[in-house]
């Protein structure tokens, strides 16, 4: 699939799962005001859509490619068959379940208890931990994400997020261009984010 396209929609009815293969996708859902939100990235060997093929849900959100991705689609009866007769793979299936919602559960707890700018350094050293790639001036984060989609995911105004980034840049933190960043300080922008030093 080339970029812009929508793998999920919300709200829809299904109940296959897809395996990334490769390349980025966003996770988003819509707002009231008809903005979305974005909620998470997701990336190859990443599982999409594993809540709908286990409760026969509705979409909760919308997946849409950032970049040319491969992708395998499996069908519910053919997950079910495989996790009855390999069950280290459905406790790899629950341990990969729980490890987000222990992100998303953080996400919350960072509302309340950071201001926008330790908000915005934990999102990115996370990023950097999970979609970076070093090089001679520190670790580039390899997603192509807008102001406002960052915005959305720290939980913040899209000025604010501006102003956060302007701060961070000249504490010597993270260096910024069009839609990429490159974290030149990973420790100290840990540190700013009140992050395990030791959790990478």
């Amino acid at each position: 699939m080339p970029t812009g396209q929508i793998l999920l929609h919300e709200g829809a009815d299904g109940s296959h799962l897809i395996l990334l293969a490769g390349g980025l996708t966003k996770v988003t859902v819509a707002l009231p005001d008809g903005r979305s939100a974005l909620l998470s990235l997701r990336v190859g060997g990443d599982l999409i859509g594993e809540m709908s093929a286990l409760n026969n849900k509705p979409r909760f959100a919308t997946v849409t490619t950032c970049g040319t991705t491969r992708y395998w689609v499996i069908q519910r009866e053919q997950l079910y068959g495989f996790l009855r007769t390999r069950p280290q793979a459905a406790l790899e299936l629950a341990a990969m379940m729980s490890d987000r919602l222990r992100w998303s559960n953080r996400r919350r707890i960072d509302f309340t208890l950071f201001g926008v700018q330790v908000r915005v350094a934990r999102v990115i050293a996370d990023l950097a931990r999970t979609h970076g790639r070093r090089n001679r001036d520190g670790v580039v984060i390899d997603v192509r994400l807008t102001q406002p989609e960052l915005a959305s995911i720290c939980g913040a105004a899209e000025t604010t997020i501006h102003k956060a980034l302007r701060e961070l840049r000249t504490d010597g933190l993270v260096d910024t261009d069009y839609r990429r960043i490159t974290v030149r300080d990973l420790a100290g922008l840990r540190h700013l984010g009140h992050l395990d030093p030791d959790e990478e």
